[in-house]
């Protein structure tokens, strides 16, 4: 199997192209300053994860900038810092602020050239369209929870990406899955039979960050440390390349 295989790259997009552990880390900071005792980078991320995840799944139509408010209530709940729903709101905004990783934009921009591109996201839509303006690439679909009324890892998420790309005529082995996520998108990914490609955002970090891990690692037909070396690894793939 060769990157040059595909026609399209599906991507997830917080954790894979927004950098949303910095963007999280600023809104919650003054709450985890609150909290007694404070709470390391890993804890806050990690908490973080457990609560999101749980509110995906007791709560799939719930719109994501809403999600992430109850999300926020119920860890400052978990710490026993009081925090005013105004308080929750704006955490629930502070996605619209998260930066992209810095790498994401010009890789972009360079896949763009070979790949059709598309973006399946636990996200609301009026929440990604200030995501989007960071990212500086049209992509040619975007499809979040807001669209589906589910949040992945639900196998709904990846059957309506295999519909939505079948209707342009791409053939679901010719999609390549581009996500950080073991949890919500990897193991999906398996067991719907799409490939897939790891970028490992958190490989120079402790834990596994704002997202839970799987029960067993998923199968990853590649695997890369981030946007920029998926990008090299294809130019160095297709011949002729100067991309």
């Amino acid at each position: 199997m060769k990157l040059t295989d595909f026609k399209a790259l599906t991507f997830d997009c917080y954790g894979t192209l927004i950098d949303w552990e910095t963007g999280m880390l600023a809104a919650l900071e003054p709450l985890a300053a609150r909290s007694k005792p404070p709470r390391s980078r890993t804890e806050i991320l990690e908490t973080y994860a457990v609560h999101e995840s749980s509110q995906e799944h007791y709560t799939p139509t719930l719109k994501y900038s809403q999600l992430l408010a109850v999300t926020y209530k119920r860890i400052a709940e978990n710490w026993s810092t009081p925090a005013s729903w105004d308080e929750c709101v704006a955490f629930g905004q502070s996605l619209r602020d998260w930066p992209a990783f810095p790498d994401s934009p010009a890789a972009l921009r360079y896949l763009k050239k070979h790949y059709r591109l598309y973006v399946l996201s636990n996200v609301d839509n009026e929440s990604f369209s200030h995501s989007n303006r960071r990212l500086e690439v049209q992509f040619d679909g975007i499809m979040t929870a807001e669209d589906i009324g589910s949040y992945k890892p639900s196998l709904r998420n990846f059957e309506y990406l295999i519909e939505r790309l079948g209707s342009q005529g791409i053939r679901k082995h010719e999609i390549l899955h581009v996500a950080q996520s073991l949890f919500h998108d990897h193991k999906t990914a398996n067991e719907i039979g799409l490939a897939s490609c790891w970028i490992n955002r958190q490989h120079d970090k402790a834990g596994a960050g704002a997202t839970r891990r799987p029960e067993s690692m998923p199968r990853l037909n590649f695997q890369f440390n981030s946007m920029s070396e998926l990008a090299e690894a294809h130019r160095a793939t297709a011949p002729g390349n100067s991309g």
